[in-house]
């Protein structure tokens, strides 16, 4: 039985970018990071949409600035990966 990519390579019929889903996933992971580090300034000089999401007068650690910026430290590995090289 014939694969694919054996039926197609006499026909000159390219596979569109194999490597593709790998390619994507590394943009995205690399993405994450500044993303969050956006949404953390955005939520430290907004509107004041975190009180919507944390009672009053609550403790430094509650609201959506701390999670923003614990995301983004969290998802840097890919940056260190990339800086390592």
């Amino acid at each position: 039985m014939l694969r694919l990519s054996e039926s197609n390579e006499g026909a000159g019929v390219h596979l569109a970018a194999p490597n593709l889903p790998v390619t994507a996933s590394r943009w995205l992971a690399l993405a994450a990071a500044p993303s969050f580090a956006l949404m953390t300034v955005l939520s430290a000089y907004g509107a004041g949409g975190d009180m919507i999401c944390s009672a009053q007068g609550g403790s430094m650690l509650g609201g959506m600035v701390p999670m923003y910026l614990l995301m983004s430290l969290f998802h840097c590995g890919p940056w260190l990966r990339l800086l390592a090289r």
